[in-house]
């Protein structure tokens, strides 16, 4: 990762982060990353490098249950990873901030910028994904896989690639139904960008305009990339979403 990750302590767990200081006249970019993923992965390793050379403050973290961070997995939930990020937010940045969400990572992004409207200055989506719990993972589950999770308490993911798979617990499909966006008009106080593949095969393109639709703030931006899939990390991904990530930055100064 490039850098000695540190520890923000909190009463029942440590998180595991990386932070760079930028010059203070910048809005910062904090990045929060997908289901079952890390902060190493490549967006976040190329935003920490972008915004390095750019002189933007830039925050990374592994939510609880992933990374270097404390606790398992499996007794992850919606709302314990918005603690996290919550947590990670008032703690660890200052000022306006634009706060980037990968796939769950949008979802949390979304409570974050309706928790701290005051200091989350823009917002980016990349292939977001709120309510997925419900909408494309529970809803989508036939009557043998739901007995199953059931019975057991879990399946494995039935929408990731094989080697992907990570456990879908019954709670954490319970406990997020108290935190879905899309059944109501979402009030964002900030310009939302959303990043799209249309070859995205765990996040349907509909979702984001649906999103769109959804979230009250008149400047609300959706780019589809045509050839772009759930990940969007190809180079001219990236460099879309450092563009991207610059015009929010202007806006927010």
């Amino acid at each position: 990762m490039g850098m000695i990750p540190e520890y923000l302590s909190l009463p029942d767990r440590r998180l595991c982060y990386q932070r760079v200081r930028g010059e203070k006249d910048r809005p910062g970019v904090m990045f929060l990353g997908g289901f079952g993923s890390d902060m190493a992965g490549t967006k976040a390793g190329f935003l920490h490098e972008n915004c390095v050379a750019a002189g933007f403050s830039f925050l990374r973290f592994d939510y609880r249950g992933h990374g270097g961070s404390d606790g398992a997995f499996r007794d992850g939930t919606i709302g314990a990873w918005f603690e996290d990020a919550l947590a990670a937010f008032d703690r660890l940045t200052e000022g306006p901030q634009t706060v980037i969400g990968s796939s769950m990572g949008g979802w949390v992004a979304l409570l974050l910028a309706r928790a701290r409207p005051e200091r989350v200055a823009a917002l980016v989506g990349v292939a977001a994904a709120p309510d997925f719990t419900e909408d494309l993972i529970w809803a989508r589950l036939s009557a043998e896989q739901r007995a199953a999770m059931a019975a057991k308490g879990e399946i494995a993911d039935p929408t990731a690639p094989l080697d992907q798979q990570l456990p879908i617990t019954l709670k954490l499909i319970e406990e997020a139904r108290a935190h879905l966006l899309l059944r109501a008009p979402l009030g964002v106080a900030c310009p939302v960008r959303l990043l799209q593949g249309m070859k995205d095969a765990e996040v349907p393109w509909g979702h984001a305009l649906r999103l769109a639709e959804r979230i009250t703030h008149d400047d609300v931006q959706v780019t589809l990339v045509k050839d772009g899939d759930h990940r969007l990390n190809r180079p001219q991904d990236l460099e879309l979403l450092w563009r991207v990530v610059g015009q929010c930055s202007n806006i927010s100064k």
